[in-house]
């Protein structure tokens, strides 16, 4: 069976016709076999090759490897070989050495540049340190020249004489009633440097204080405890003061007991020389106790005086004191506006005692015809008075009985009706008040005539008083026809149709000075006394002692590397925007008129309304403004240099303008916890011409980071503590503060350079003016009759926000100092709205609109904070503040302007044979 099996397979499969598989099978096999065969070769010779070769090289004999690697030595035995080596280790040798002489170079190199630097460096130093050698040589010669025009050599204040403890006695006038300053007082204890210090005896350690009105007493202690002419030395004083009234009735000394106790008064002298007595009267019972008293040389100062009791420029009337303790509600006195009111004039008063019933005399109207004066006009002033009011031409108001028991008063005196707010609701509805003076002739002022000037002007009445012999308070140096009517008693037949004849316009002129008045020298004890010590010190021609400025407690801060300069804020073109821009810091020139000023220019200072021509509303017992805040004064002396030789005119791109020589201005940056913000704008200040310094008010608490570097933009930067967070700080007069010319901008502003030369140029030439860029106005609201805040986009203006503006430093002592404090506790209250009291400050003194420059209406730097102007609330409390504004001044003082002001030419290079005057349109 195998073989037939076999035969079967070698014949394919099927007998002998199975030949042809059994071939196709052994073919198969030996390709299989082949294929076999080929793989081991493949395979297992490598293998078996290479570990025959690493049995061989790790062979102990060395010398015995075949297929190892060789070292270069064993290399090196072939002769040729030996050669390479040996330059290849020359080579290698030769190139260490080259590689440490370059590395040796480079050091030195490297040490070379640094000198370079340090060498360019202080090449840059000289000519900086140069250039300043040369404007401070400039400046020197400018300076000389200066003071060669002038004339006016600078002298050193003498050596201040103490005068002896024991006064020499000099001999009394004939009379007591001829005293006058120049034989009644010793001015060798009052020299012009002395400061006009005053000794104010305490009332307590004498007998006559126990009957002192509490009030009065209390009220003119607070005040002497903060009047800066008072001292404590009396060896040293000026004047010496003692207050003797308003007494009380029942416990008041009699006449030779209160004399004794002012002759023994330790400073007396025998004579009373360069005393006050005071007497103040606070109600309209007349006390003129002092009538009967020997006063000496000693001067008085009271609401009450005969004849032949007052000394013209030596005595003093004072106005009553009506506040005694409490400062005026701005929010009870009526408005200035409308002018006219519901009566025209009205009067309300009694008689008591007559001078015709005392004389028993009786004169008809043609016996005064002839030239007989009458004894009394009064009853001629009833008839014509009661005429004008039956007539019913004008509503008019007169009584001559009172409704209840009038108030007491000395003969021939009218007599106060009812009580003090009665009195106020009628002359708030007049818009004059009438005051008739008392029938005697010898009676020059009394208390019920000061009382009632006292209402008028409170309320904004317009005063008209008949009699034209009466003494009003301060007549010395107050010019009353600006405030009030003084009209003799015959023309009361002509005080009608006098009355009506005087316009709207006028009316409103003598209501505001009136207002002024009032507030200045009237209104509070504190303003009362000073006012006294004011004239005292006007007469002996000692100037005021300078107001005082705030003390800037600096902040410590690290200044880190120079600013760089935004080429898009510095930006100023081809021109040249100014003489000298390098020119170091240069404060403003001293004022050097303090002690001419208080023999020159006083009516000005003492009547100085808010108006056009008056801008000093501050009053001589105020201490006087530093040198630097009086800008009527700024540039006496100097040569204006807008002109040139020959009528040629100078360049607008050659000069700064204005009529001062060189002036730089500061920036007062007000910030809260912004550093990031501020320290973007205090860069962006960086290489601004005619910058001086930047004074950076922190309204913060918490003080700055201890790591913060600030920038050097080439100028000193003060950061400044404050004990409060108030916007009100904006506008301190820092002592740090050189310069007249303050730019306050807000730690977001985003002014280019030649925006802000351009704002300054301007307000060269406007110096009284707040001149800025964001502008806003104000608008009436019918339907609610009141003011409005507006910041839309408009044609007009009435204001320029101080967040970007030019103001002069006189603003910020008026704002910290004088304006009212109403005023600024309603800023800190909202924490808003010191801006718009700016604007109004400034228009309410000037009359005039603020100046806006450039088309630009918003200043906010982009992509700053957002701000608090965003706030919805904002808008309503500035609505607020307008109109408590209005209702503190009066009246609205804020005026439109659609004046603007951009620059033509201000930035194009013209020929010199082409026009050189166009500046601003």
């Amino acid at each position: 069976e195998l073989m037939t099996g076999y035969t079967m397979l070698r014949n394919g499969g099927v007998g002998n016709g199975g030949q042809p598989w059994v071939l196709r099978w052994s073919s198969r096999i030996r390709l299989t076999w082949l294929s076999f065969t080929l793989f081991i070769i493949l395979v297992f010779f490598p293998l078996i090759a290479h570990y025959y070769l690493t049995t061989i090289d790790d062979a102990d004999d060395a010398g015995k490897r075949i297929f190892g690697p060789r070292t270069g030595n064993e290399l090196c035995e072939v002769k040729h070989v030996q050669d390479l080596c040996r330059i290849r280790e020359s080579v290698s040798e030769e190139l260490l050495q080259l590689e440490a002489k370059r590395q040796e170079l480079n050091s030195e190199i490297a040490k070379l540049n640094l000198k370079i630097e340090a060498c360019k460096k202080s090449i840059e130093n000289a000519k900086q340190d140069l250039l300043q050698l040369k404007n401070v040589i400039s400046q020197t010669e400018h300076s000389y020249k200066e003071l060669m025009a002038q004339n006016q050599p600078k002298l050193s204040l003498p050596i201040r004489l103490l005068p002896d403890k024991d006064d020499a006695t000099f001999p009394l006038p004939k009379s007591s009633r001829n005293c006058r300053l120049h034989n009644c007082f010793d001015y060798s204890r009052c020299p012009l440097t002395s400061g006009f210090p005053v000794y104010v005896y305490n009332s307590d350690d004498y007998p006559f204080g126990s009957s002192l009105d509490p009030l009065i007493k209390q009220a003119f202690e607070a005040t002497v405890r903060t009047n800066v002419y008072v001292t404590e030395n009396a060896n040293i004083a000026c004047v010496y003061i003692i207050l003797v009234g308003e007494m009380q009735e029942p416990v008041m000394p009699k006449p030779t007991e209160l004399e004794q106790q002012l002759h023994s008064l330790p400073y007396w002298r025998t004579d009373g020389h360069n005393h006050l007595i005071i007497n103040l009267s606070r109600k309209s019972e007349t006390q003129n106790f002092i009538y009967n008293i020997s006063t000496g040389r000693a001067m008085i100062a009271q609401s009450t005086f005969y004849d032949v009791q007052y000394r013209p420029g030596f005595d003093i009337v004072v106005s009553p004191l009506v506040h005694a303790m409490s400062e005026p509600n701005f929010l009870e006195i009526p408005p200035q506006v409308p002018v006219k009111r519901k009566y025209l004039f009205s009067f309300q008063g009694e008689k008591i005692e007559s001078l015709r019933s005392s004389l028993q005399e009786v004169r008809s109207f043609e016996e005064e015809i002839e030239g007989n004066a009458p004894a009394d006009y009064d009853d001629r002033i009833i008839t014509t008075l009661k005429a004008v009011q039956d007539s019913k031409l004008d509503f008019v108001l007169v009584e001559f009985t009172c409704k209840n028991q009038p108030k007491a008063s000395l003969p021939t005196e009218w007599a106060l009706c009812g009580e003090r707010d009665d009195r106020l609701e009628l002359l708030k509805l007049s818009t004059f008040a009438l005051i008739i003076t008392p029938g005697d002739t010898h009676l020059v002022i009394s208390a019920g005539c000061a009382m009632r000037l006292f209402e008028a002007l409170e309320v904004g009445a317009i005063p008209v008083v008949l009699g034209e012999q009466v003494q009003l308070p301060y007549n010395d140096v107050i010019r009353w026809n600006e405030a009030a009517l003084i009209i003799p008693k015959p023309r009361i037949t002509e005080v009608h149709f006098l009355l009506r004849s005087i316009s709207d316009n006028d009316l409103l002129a003598m209501r505001r000075q009136g207002r002024f008045l009032w507030e200045t020298y009237f209104s509070t004890s504190d303003n009362v006394f000073s006012t006294v010590l004011a004239i005292i010190r006007t007469r002996i021609q000692i100037p005021a002692a300078p107001i005082r400025e705030e003390t800037a407690v600096e902040i410590p801060h690290r200044s880190g590397k120079a600013a760089g300069t935004d080429p898009n804020m510095a930006d100023n073109g081809d021109l040249d925007l100014g003489p000298v821009e390098t020119e170091p810091p240069y404060a403003s020139p001293k004022y050097l008129r303090n002690f001419t000023l208080t023999a020159m220019d006083i009516y000005r200072n003492w009547n100085s309304a808010p108006g056009p021509f008056h801008l000093f509303p501050y009053t001589p017992f105020d201490p006087v403004l530093p040198s630097e805040a009086k800008f009527l004064g700024s540039g006496t002396g100097f040569r204006p240099i807008g002109g040139g030789a020959g009528g040629s005119g100078k360049e607008f791109q050659a000069a700064l303008g204005g009529n001062v020589p060189r002036e730089q201005f500061t920036v007062v940056m007000l910030t809260y916890e912004r550093e990031e913000v501020l320290m973007n704008s205090l860069e962006r200040l960086n290489g601004l011409p005619y910058l001086n310094k930047v004074v950076v008010v922190w309204n913060s608490p918490k003080l700055p980071s201890e790591d913060l570097l600030w920038p050097d933009i080439g100028v000193p930067i003060m950061v400044v503590r404050t004990e409060k967070n108030s916007l009100n700080n904006r506008f301190l007069p820092w002592d740090e503060i050189e310069t007249e010319a303050i730019l306050s901008i807000d730690d977001d502003a985003h002014l280019r350079h030649d925006e802000i030369m351009f704002g300054f140029r301007v307000w060269r030439e406007a110096r009284d003016r707040i001149v800025g860029f964001p502008g806003r106005y104000h608008a009436w609201d019918i339907p609610h009759q009141s003011w409005l805040y507006n910041s839309n986009y408009s044609c007009e203006l009435s204001m320029v926000l101080t967040g970007a503006a030019f103001f002069h430093k006189y603003y910020a002592y008026l704002y910290s100092y004088v304006m009212p404090q109403a005023i600024r506790d309603m800023v800190d209250e909202y924490i808003n709205c010191e801006d718009i009291a700016m604007n109004f400050l400034v228009s309410h003194l000037t009359r005039k609109p603020p100046i806006k420059v450039t088309s630009r209406w918003t200043f906010r730097c982009p992509g700053c904070p957002q701000a608090l102007s965003h706030d919805d609330s904002h808008f309503h409390e500035r609505h607020k503040c307008i109109n408590f504004f209005v209702k503190v001044y009066g009246y609205m003082p804020l005026l439109y302007t659609q004046f603007r002001v951009d620059s033509v030419l201000f930035k194009t290079r013209l020929p010199h044979d082409k026009t050189k005057c166009f500046k601003f349109i």
